[in-house]
């Protein structure tokens, strides 16, 4: 049995869920006025799929669209529609009718079996949409229905957000609160904003706020096996539970803070990777940057940075990784003024990736609204990801292969460019991976599919590969060479065409429906022992004459740059493609520690950081590289550098970059 509200329903009256039999759920309005005996009327038939533990959990009604969402025990959420139900009782008022008179006349017994014996004449709706499984084995324990999103708890650990399409449930989100807090039981939604998740740690029952990422409350209680209630309001707090026979209550008056946050953390450790979105106009407000940030407290934070205030504002927080975030990557980010965008606001495809060989993938979407305190709405899909251990598993005869290293860390991410175009059957994302056991990986993405797929690798390097950055060649526009530059910890920086593999995988995955062996990126075009030890910083800039500067940064304080050229072969078989060196040119020493960012910002223009503090620019020239200026920056541990230019009305080119590491710093 269950209570839900329903908002077509007058306050005397409630909604009543009963699963019973063969995974038939019943729903009943029951009507409570003083003076008189309870009456119920049976309004819906509901089938709940199959599974050992056939029955639900919780259920809510949606504000509008005649639907029902519940959760059952497998940990399944299933969407129904309930204005059929409506109508169909409307239409038969002698159920209506019996139900009512013979509640009221207390016949009890013989009530509720006339009641049910014409429960045939409603249909036994079937599930408009199903998730099964979606909180594990552990079953649902809450739905709630907020704005115009659908949130849901489980014993798994994570709350999830979701929003109906087309009669369909679309998971938007999922967060994991805090460590250690497997059974989450409530959300509690605040009038002054913050989401409270209510669950249980162990034997203690824990209010956790979203908003400060703290406990509020942590009471001994004996665990989640028991009745228990909590209740909320501007003046105190009151938890009650039943503890050996016993019911006990906890209460706590509301009492001011004494603690003020002067300064709020982004992250709870080290920032480990830093992209810049775009830029949002908003009228009445400061010009705000837009950047994502991955740390090694395992999440990833989308963040608003207003250049007049110096504030941070964090607008959204990722939190699906298992371990540490240590690269992201951007795809076909588009903002206000691109062609068939408008004005609405900026839109990307984000990809996170990090310890535990874990990518994660999500729809990004940010737009200008004067009514929230930031002036900036964030909306957040997750769209897919990947695992290579799940990846293993799934695997036939593994028992014959040496198991992946669990232990495996993505370093970098690159979104190969230009592959979502007519040239390919199937719209595909590719993103290339630096792995710490040695690999070179690429993986594809189908987002209609919603499915993340590894589609080639190679261990060419035999070592960790720290850097990785993918670039498309175009001969007259016709011919086009997607061409991939990696960089491991021996100091060497391998080039690859990867335009075959590209295509055979998305063959092969149009005829396998989305499943397939990785294919072999064969051998790299070109290798270049740059640096003597790891190159940790790496960035790639093509010239007006279709030419290439690759520089690169290394653990031994030094600089590297090249220029290469690509041309296409003709030979019997079938055109190939070559890489030649035009220059080259050294820095050794150019800092006194690792150089862990570096960008080319014009053909004679780079500019590196380091983790001695420093930020170089530096002018390279028939001479080689000469310092231009230093300027010393606060953030310690410096982790990645990103730079982006802005045209002045002067139409003049202003340079702004950004770092991160033990904080977040921004210069111009």
């Amino acid at each position: 049995l269950g209570w839900a509200t329903h908002p077509e329903l007058c306050p005397a009256s409630a909604a009543l869920l009963a699963s019973g039999p063969d995974g038939e759920m019943l729903w009943l309005d029951v009507t409570h006025r003083p003076g008189q005996a309870p009456a119920a009327q049976l309004r819906g038939r509901y089938l709940l799929p199959p599974c050992k533990q056939r029955w639900h959990t919780c259920v809510a009604f949606l504000p509008q669209a005649g639907l029902l969402v519940c959760g059952d025990r497998r940990g399944s959420l299933l969407l129904f529609s309930c204005s059929s139900s409506r109508e169909q009782t409307a239409e038969s008022p002698s159920i209506t009718n019996s139900n009512t008179n013979l509640v009221s006349e207390d016949t009890s017994n013989d009530s509720k079996s006339f009641c049910l014996s014409h429960k045939g004449a409603l249909p036994l709706e079937a599930p408009l949409s199903v998730l099964f499984g979606l909180h594990g084995k552990m079953g649902v324990t809450s739905v709630t229905c907020h704005g115009d999103f659908i949130y849901s708890t489980g014993r798994d650990g994570v709350y999830r957000q979701l929003r109906v399409q087309g009669q369909q449930l679309e998971v938007l989100q999922k967060h994991r609160p805090c460590r250690g807090l497997q059974w989450i039981e409530e959300l509690c939604f605040t009038p002054d904003g913050d989401l409270l998740v209510l669950g249980f740690h162990a034997d203690n029952f824990v209010v956790w706020s979203s908003r400060t990422s703290e406990n509020l409350h942590c009471i001994p209680c004996g665990g989640g096996h028991r009745s228990w209630s909590y209740c909320r309001s501007p003046l105190a707090e009151v938890f009650t539970f039943i503890k050996s026979g016993d019911v006990m209550l906890y209460q706590h008056e509301a009492q001011p803070r004494e603690q003020q946050v002067l300064l709020a953390s982004l992250h709870g450790r080290e920032i480990a990777c830093v992209r810049r979105l775009g830029m949002l106009e908003v009228p009445g407000h400061a010009p705000l940057n837009i950047f994502i940030t991955g740390s090694e407290d395992t999440t990833a934070c989308v963040v608003a940075l207003s250049e007049h205030s110096r504030a941070a504002m964090p607008l959204a927080r990722l939190s699906d990784h298992i371990s540490s975030v240590r690269a992201l990557a951007l795809a076909c980010p588009t903002g206000p003024g691109d062609e068939g965008f408008g004005d609405r606001g900026l839109s990307t495809l984000l990809f996170s990736a990090g310890g535990r060989a874990q990518i994660e993938c999500y729809q990004l979407f940010c737009a200008r609204d004067p009514a929230f305190e930031s002036a900036v709405t964030c909306h957040i899909v997750h769209v897919a990801s990947h695992r290579l251990d799940e990846h293993w598993e799934r695997k036939k005869n593994r028992h014959k292969l040496v198991k992946m290293d669990p232990e495996t860390r993505y370093m970098s991410l690159s979104v190969v460019p230009g592959t979502s175009t007519e040239q390919l059957p199937m719209s595909w994302t590719f993103l290339a991976v630096a792995c710490s056991d040695g690999s070179v990986r690429v993986f594809g993405l189908l987002e209609a599919a919603r499915k993340l797929v590894l589609v080639a690798e190679s261990f060419h390097h035999q070592r960790c590969v720290l850097k990785v950055e993918a670039f498309l060649h175009t001969w007259a526009g016709v011919e086009r060479r997607h061409l991939l530059c990696s960089a491991a910890t021996d100091g060497s920086i391998a080039f690859w065409d990867i335009t075959g593999p590209i295509v055979d995988a998305v063959d092969t995955l149009h005829q396998a429906e989305g499943e397939m062996q990785p294919l072999a990126l064969g051998a790299p075009l070109l290798t270049i022992m740059a640096h003597s030890c790891g190159v940790n910083s790496l960035h790639i800039w093509q010239t007006p004459e279709g030419q290439y500067l690759v520089a690169s940064g290394s653990d031994d304080g030094s600089i590297h740059v090249c220029l290469l050229e690509v041309a296409l072969v003709e030979n019997k078989a079938a055109a190939k493609t070559c890489l030649r060196v035009l220059e080259r040119v050294a820095r050794p020493c150019a800092h006194a520690a690792h150089v862990t960012g570096i960008r080319v910002l014009q053909p004679d223009l780079l500019l590196s950081a380091s983790v001695d503090q420093r930020l170089i620019l530096w002018s390279w020239g028939p001479s080689g590289l000469e310092s231009l200026s230093t300027t010393f920056f606060h953030v310690p541990d410096l982790a990645d550098l990103d730079c982006w230019e802005v045209a002045e009305a002067s139409g003049k080119l202003q340079y702004y970059c950004v770092l991160c590491g033990q904080g977040l710093e921004m210069f111009r």
